[in-house]
């Protein structure tokens, strides 16, 4: 019969130095000096390049999203005089007609 190994889960605060590690001494060292294996700081480091390209997508979005909001408000804006100019306009054109029918 063969035991089955039971999964060690190491922190983040673990591989976070172990991956600061990896920079100064290498890879294989580190995983030599954590007892782990190379494929685990290669699968962390992969993992932690692929969090900052989402960071930096999202905030791409962000920005976008913001100038988005800036425009439909602007737009909104001037939507709403185009109305109030509009009612103001037909009031006044009624009146014109009311006082030319009246003379």
């Amino acid at each position: 019969m063969t035991t089955k190994k039971t999964r060690i889960k190491h922190a983040p605060e673990f591989k976070a130095e172990a991956l600061k590690l990896a920079e100064k001494v290498g890879v294989a060292a580190a995983a030599r000096q954590l007892s782990l294996y190379e494929s685990q700081i290669y699968g962390w480091r992969k993992a932690v390049k692929k969090d900052a390209k989402i960071s930096d997508r999202e905030r791409e979005l962000a920005t976008e999203n913001a100038k988005l909001k800036r425009l439909l408000a602007e737009q909104a804006e001037e939507l709403d005089i185009v109305k109030k100019a509009t009612y103001f306009a037909k009031n006044l054109k009624l009146i014109a007609m009311s006082l030319c029918s009246n003379s």
